[in-house]
């Protein structure tokens, strides 16, 4: 079956996205809900339990508080409460926590601890997956059964002040609301103030019945300068302020009305040391649960430490404080302090329809929910809670219902902990069946891409592609048979927990014959490859280039990088592979430069540093034969029309040194921002240099720095480009000194400028003036096909313009790494790539390597939490998406932008270079003419050939093609050059 390149391509992209979509299905499995329900059905409460005697209680029990207020407080960790910083700088709470009514906890948030999916867990009580992190950006209506959405259903009256994801999760909910933006995370004071402004309002006022409070300042402080800036005290100096104002109020209004009222204090998430967060180290998952109410009696003396309970359990806990359903698909459990004061029958009653919602929640998601533990535990607890209400009923002694009613009580804690936690459980379970199929999928798409490429590249762009064979081959039927019975055995031991095992039997079969087909097919490509490639090494031919150390190890190295994707460990702590293959490159090309200075490996490897010159007069196969090296040498870059000497004297120990220094750097990169999962705790250089202590030390660092920069940046510029350079990074400075990072020789305290808007402003300028420029440049280079100084000063001032914006990015501690980075640039380039002439597959991988080294450099890691959101709020002093979004992009991966970009330089550099040289060398032409038994070559003697680029060579060879069928110009010796030869006859052919 013979198809063309593009189809072949379209036809592999689509059976790659659906294989890449059946592997993220199993990885991201569907969440737990109940969908018994409709929604405009409210199904009635379970009746209380009996034996023998009926109940009379079959309503939901009243409200426990006449009013809620929910004081959120964005990334508010549990030690800035429970630490020393809330002893303090929050004094009010501290006297609540320790001494006043209330209760403490310690409320764990399952990641991704980003503010959309926790305010979905707090409110509904389910575990939001990983799809949410997406939806953050840009929070749907929430149609999910919520604490609420059953609070309207009630006829709550909802208050809403803060971020305004609330609003979008929970459109036409609230009576009234002030929304405010959360991602414009350089403002932190005109947030709250925006929600403590409606305070004395609002709380005059008596017409509601739920009252929610989001502040954002402590999360955006964060953003900006970590957990440890000196604003953080302020902040949560001004939230304590305010946690004393709420309370106050509602002390005062249950004077007059003799009813409890609620206020809780709690956190969607914590803050990472480096102060973001989204992943699930301790301070990001740990956040505090304060329960205030003078329903709490306390005695003098009682010490209550916080409990750890799970975030979830804040759902059911005020649905039962308002007389609410709990939310159908929450997994989570009533915090049985807050019912503890109750009599005996209500507690029971609570635990409950707590246990029974559970259950419930069980019977939907998991196929064997009979065999579970808890919901085993659950029909000994409602037996036994039947027999103690007949008890109760008969008026028993008090003294036994309390002992049974205990022991009962206790039954139900330890039933609801076992259900929460086997639902919990089932939403992190993977479905590896899908995993395996959908990889399967993938791996043999691939396959057949590698195996086909050469005949996708080829003249005509098609292939023939083993479709129609296989499929009525034996191998084909035999796969199939395999696979359908392995689908029977997985699905009949695993039930409808994997998705394949949920579609029907022809979708399924599809799948199966997807699968044997692309098999069989890869099998037959890969036969046909083998056999060609034995029918070429039987063909004699002679090859100028031996595969070198260096080599060997960008393919070891690449491949292993791939391999160690598929442990957990290896993606947490991938910077130490990108660590390790750095280093182990800079030992290669220490070795590789030793070898050809002091043993002149001229022939060996590809790219040695001299060439060694034959003698005059001999002919051009001779010459090859002798030397073993071609006249002409394939795909390299840089090329002259001599062979280039060995360095002598401070240029040959610079050269043996530059390995050395590059493998320095990396090594003072590495104790600059410690990252990944396992060490980022620990100390580094980059905190004790953000330290309010360290100011003076970190304003003179990042002052050389940025003279660094200008110094490495502007030897390639063009005048007005240097100014712009020069004025920009003296802008960076002011900017980072207008907003308190740094310090003016002058300036003696730590008083902020401004907000450093116009500051940015001002380099933003310059950037888009340089990039202006450059691109300027580049259109000109594609007017004037001939001015490649042009493109290459073009590239250049473009890259340069990048360094700039990153140089404005950056944190001031961040920008020693900009600094190494260019200038481990340019020392591979001038004493390692120039040198010893590697080719461009080996340049170009290793910018990718250093590339993804620099990546960690910066302290970023592949989790969401050290990205640094404030660096998109660089300049605006409003929330705009798109350059948001762009500059926190640009920031994060700037590392591996900038190396991408020098490659672009480099290579483009080195081609005008070659064609400099080729243009102004005296050019000798062989002329080739056909023959009997091919062709026969004419011209001068070989002695004074000159050595050109492959590239080069096949322009050349296309321009005599032009101009005459009959002749072919040819530089170098035929039969040094089969690649060439081989073109040549085909040419001829076709003509």
């Amino acid at each position: 079956m013979r198809l063309g390149s593009g189809a072949f391509a379209a036809c592999c992209v689509v059976i790659e996205v659906l294989g890449v979509a059946l592997f993220l299905r199993g990885f991201f499995p569907a969440p737990i809900c109940f969908s018994s329900r409709t929604e405009n059905e409210a199904e009635p409460p379970a009746p209380e339990p009996s034996s023998g005697a009926s109940s009379n209680w079959t309503k939901l029990p009243p409200p426990l508080f006449s009013k809620i207020v929910i004081v959120l407080i964005d990334g508010l960790r549990d030690d800035f409460v429970f630490g020393s910083k809330g002893v303090k700088f929050m004094p009010y709470t501290t006297y609540l926590v320790e001494k006043g009514p209330s209760h403490s906890f310690v409320a764990e948030a399952k990641p991704p601890t980003v503010t959309m999916p926790r305010i979905k867990a707090l409110m509904t009580g389910s575990l939001p997956g990983f799809i949410d992190v997406v939806r953050n950006l840009n929070s749907p209506t929430l149609l999910e059964d919520s604490v609420i959405s059953r609070a309207r259903a009630a006829g709550k009256r909802i208050v809403f002040y803060g971020d305004e994801t609330w609003v979008k999760l929970f459109p036409k909910h609230f009576v009234e609301y002030d929304g405010t933006t959360s991602f414009f995370v350089s403002d932190y004071t005109e947030v709250d103030d925006n929600v403590t402004r409606h305070l004395d309002k609002v709380l005059k006022r008596r017409d509601w019945d739920m009252l929610i409070l989001h502040y954002l300042g402590l999360d955006h402080i964060g953003h900006i300068s970590g957990p440890s800036s000196p604003l953080i005290g302020h902040k949560l100096s001004e939230m304590d302020g305010v946690l004393m104002k709420v309370h106050t109020s509602l002390l005062s209004e249950e004077r007059e009305t003799l009813v409890p009222n609620l206020l809780v204090l709690c956190a969607d998430h914590g803050m990472a040391e480096t102060g973001g967060h989204g992943a699930s180290s301790p301070e990001e998952v740990n956040t505090p649960l304060v329960l205030i109410s003078s329903a709490f009696g306390r005695k003098h003396g009682d010490i209550r430490h916080p409990k750890h309970v799970q975030q979830t359990d804040l759902a059911a806990t005020l649905s039962i404080g308002l007389g609410l359903p709990i939310p159908e698909n929450s997994v989570g459990s009533l915090l049985f302090p807050v019912v503890e004061g109750k009599p005996m029958r209500e507690q029971l009653r609570f635990l409950h329809l707590n246990t029974v919602q559970l259950s419930k929640l069980l019977q939907e998601n998991v196929p064997s929910y009979k065999k579970d533990p808890g919901f085993e535990q659950f029909k000994v607890s409602e037996r036994l809670h039947g027999n103690w209400i007949r008890l109760y009923l008969e008026e028993s002694s008090s003294e036994v219902l309390f002992n049974l009613g205990s022991k009962l009580r206790r039954q139900y804690l330890d039933a609801l902990r076992t259900l929460s936690l086997s639902l919990s459980r089932q939403m992190a379970q993977y479905d590896v069946y899908s995993m395996v199929v959908g990889t399967v999928v993938v791996l043999e798409v691939l396959t057949l891409l590698l195996l086909s490429v050469p005949q996708a590249l080829s003249s005509k762009a098609e292939l023939d592609v083993p479709l129609l064979s296989p499929v009525f081959s034996l191998l084909f039927y035999l796969v199939l048979l395999v696979l359908s019975a392995l689908h029977v055995i997985v699905c009949t031991s695993a039930g409808s927990q994997c998705y394949l095992c949920s579609l029907s039997w022809p979708a399924a079969g599809g799948v199966m014959v997807l699968i044997s087909t692309l098999l069989c097919a890869v099998t037959s490509a890969l036969a046909k490859t083998l056999a060609r490639g034995k029918l070429l090494s039987q063909t004699p031919a002679r090859s100028s280039s031996r595969r070198s150390e260096l080599d060997l190890l960008i393919l070891l190295g690449t491949v292993g990088h791939v391999l160690s994707l598929g442990a957990s460990s290896f993606i947490e702590e991938e910077h130490q592979t990108w660590y390790f293959l750095v280093n182990t490159l800079c030992l290669a090309l220490c070795r590789e430069v030793c070898r050809s200075c002091f043993l002149g490996d001229d022939c060996g490897p590809q790219h040695g540093l001299h060439a060694e010159e034959e003698p005059e007069g001999a002919t051009p196969a001779l010459q090859a034969k002798r030397a073993g090296c071609s006249v002409l040498e394939l795909d390299t870059v840089s090329k002259g029309p001599s062979p280039v000497e060995v360095p002598s004297g401070c240029e040959r120990w610079m050269v043996l040194a530059s390995p050395w220094l590059v493998l320095t750097c990396c090594r003072l990169l590495r104790s600059l921002n410690q990252t990944g999962v396992q060490w980022a705790h620990r100390p580094d250089l980059g905190h004790w240099l953000t330290s309010s202590d360290h100011k003076a030390e970190l304003s003179v660092l990042a002052a050389l720095s940025l003279i660094m920069i200008f110094a490495l940046v502007q030897r390639r510029c063009s005048p007005a480009s240097k100014v712009a350079m020069a004025f920009g990074l003296l802008g960076v400075y002011c900017y980072r000194a207008a907003i308190g990072n740094v310090l003016f020789p002058w300036q003696q305290d730590n008083k902020d400028i401004s907000k450093g808007i116009t500051e940015a402003r001002f380099v933003y300028v310059f950037v888009l003036g340089i990039l202006f420029t450059g691109t300027k440049d580049l259109l000109k280079s594609q007017v004037i096909p001939t001015d490649s100084a042009a493109r290459t000063l073009g590239l250049w001032e473009v890259y340069s313009g990048l360094v700039l914006l990153a140089a404005l990015l950056f944190r001031p501690h961040n920008l020693p790494v900009l600094v190494l980075s260019l200038l481990v640039q340019a020392i591979l380039t001038t004493f390692v790539w120039r040198p010893l002439r590697h080719d461009a597959a080996e340049i170009t991988v290793m910018h990718y390597w250093f590339g993804q080294a620099f990546f960690y450099f910066q302290g970023n890691s592949n989790s969401i939490t050290t990205v640094d959101i404030s660096a998109g709020f660089v300049g605006l002093d409003t929330y705009m998406e798109i350059p948001a979004v762009f500059l926190t992009a640009f920031a994060t991966y700037a590392g591996p932008v900038l190396w991408a970009s020098h490659l672009v330089n480099f290579l483009s550099s080195e081609t005008n270079s070659i064609l400099t040289v080729t243009s102004s060398a005296p050019l000798l032409v062989y002329i080739l003419l056909p023959g009997k038994g091919g062709f026969t070559t004419q011209g001068p003697p070989s002695s004074v050939c000159k050595q050109f680029s492959t590239e080069s060579c096949l322009l050349l060879l296309r321009i005599g093609l032009f101009f005459s069928s009959f002749r072919i110009y040819h530089f170098g010796d035929i039969s040094a050059l089969p690649f060439i030869y081989m073109e040549c006859v085909f040419s001829k052919t076709s003509l």
